[in-house]
């Protein structure tokens, strides 16, 4: 987060998170191990260096195992795929210069793959915070706009500590001038 007298600017981090990253791995070594497990299975010969599955009979063993290990593959490469194109980052960022609101995050390729927000520093008339307790945790802060719905400002995922909420949501109702509502 950086901010100097004119220009206010959040980095919001998308899924290049540690816990991505680690359920990245174990999908793709969970999915190959499988994999070669049901190719093992078909061949008769072992492909697998921590056990010996080439004695199992392809039908219907082997067959199990190599649906898993194509899956598992599948998803690790989905997750491989959301981090790389690092889906859901981006910026908050508040310029009086320009008197603009940018919101941008990173989308899934294709024609929306940037995903951009603007309006006039004008427009915004509260700073509002979110906060649900319960076994369902939000805790989130939104931008209200004239004329169009609460505009998230957090990422997505681990939801944020409450000292940490306040903290973000003050010094943005501070720097744009509005109050902060729902604390």
């Amino acid at each position: 987060m950086t901010s100097d007298r004119l220009i206010f600017r959040q980095d919001v981090l998308g899924s290049r998170r540690f816990s991505n990253y680690w359920w990245a791995a174990v999908s793709s070594i969970g999915g190959i191990g499988f994999l070669l497990a049901g190719i093992s299975s078909y061949l008769q010969t072992n492909l697998l260096i921590v056990s010996d599955t080439s004695s199992l009979q392809f039908i219907p063993q082997g067959v199990a195992l190599l649906f898993y290990g194509i899956a598992g593959s599948l998803l690790a490469l989905y997750q491989w795929f959301t981090v790389i194109l690092n889906i859901g980052g981006g910026y908050n960022e508040f310029n009086k210069q320009t008197n603009k609101l940018t919101i941008f995050r990173w989308g899934f390729p294709g024609k929306n793959r940037r995903v951009e927000f603007t309006c006039p520093l004008e427009d915004v008339q509260a700073v509002k915070a979110d906060i649900q307790e319960g076994l369902n945790t939000k805790r989130k802060l939104y931008l209200r706009v004239k004329q169009k719905r609460d505009v998230p400002l957090t990422r997505v995922g681990v939801p944020m500590s409450l000292s940490e909420l306040e903290n973000e949501g003050a010094e943005l109702a501070s720097f744009l001038g509005v109050p902060l509502e729902g604390l």
